[in-house]
């Protein structure tokens, strides 16, 4: 479990295709601390730490994560947001967020508001149900709340306020209007979903 709060940015430094793909991180965390087999959110997926040195970690994507995440993600150079798995007596300061990634969202509008920025997404419909203003929502790993929703044919628009730390501190300073995001919705709304359905059958 994770709480969509990142404490790291990395650079992929490597890409090996060994099947799978086999991608080596930069990180600022102490990696001696950091057991074989931990789990890593890299930008909202949650991996498997295979290898490490002083300075990087390495995890394996499969032909899965890949298919399920934002295109171009899994390449050299590119800095995705980072966050260790939770530890029993954390703070849970955003949401709870298991790293498994719902659906592609694509960025279409960003638009300075003050300090902050404000972030318009465009999420496939079948997310639609699970997205409402003041709920939370997962954006390429950072815990985000929902602002405003409108409803369109194919798909939905929603609304952020980016805070300048966030801005600052994450990959999200980065987006340019048509960039791909890993979405990851609440998972209490999945489960509120999964109840509402079966009182209307029943």
């Amino acid at each position: 479990m994770f709480t969509g709060i990142i404490t790291d940015i990395g650079t992929i430094e490597t890409v090996e295709n060994r099947g799978d793909l086999h991608i080596r991180i930069a990180t600022s965390y102490p990696t001696g601390d950091i057991a074989m087999g931990a789990s890593i959110a890299c930008s909202g997926v949650c991996l498997t730490v295979v290898d490490k040195g002083e300075g990087w970690f390495a995890v394996d994507v499969s032909g899965e994560s890949i298919a399920r995440t934002a295109s171009g993600m899994w390449v050299a150079g590119r800095r995705l947001n980072l966050e260790r798995a939770m530890k029993v007596g954390d703070e849970l300061g955003g949401h709870i967020v298991t790293g498994h990634v719902d659906g592609i969202g694509e960025v279409v509008d960003i638009v300075a508001d003050g300090a902050s920025h404000r972030l318009t997404i465009s999420a496939p419909r079948e997310i639609a149900p699970f997205l409402a203003p003041k709920g939370s929502i997962t954006v390429d790993g950072v815990s985000l709340t929902v602002n405003d929703v409108r409803d369109h044919d194919e798909t939905t628009d929603f609304d952020l306020n980016i805070i300048p730390h966030t801005f600052t501190v994450t990959t999200l300073g980065a987006l340019d209007v048509g960039q791909l995001v890993n979405l990851e919705i609440d998972v209490l709304a999945r489960y509120l979903k999964r109840m509402e359905t079966y009182r209307a059958q029943g």
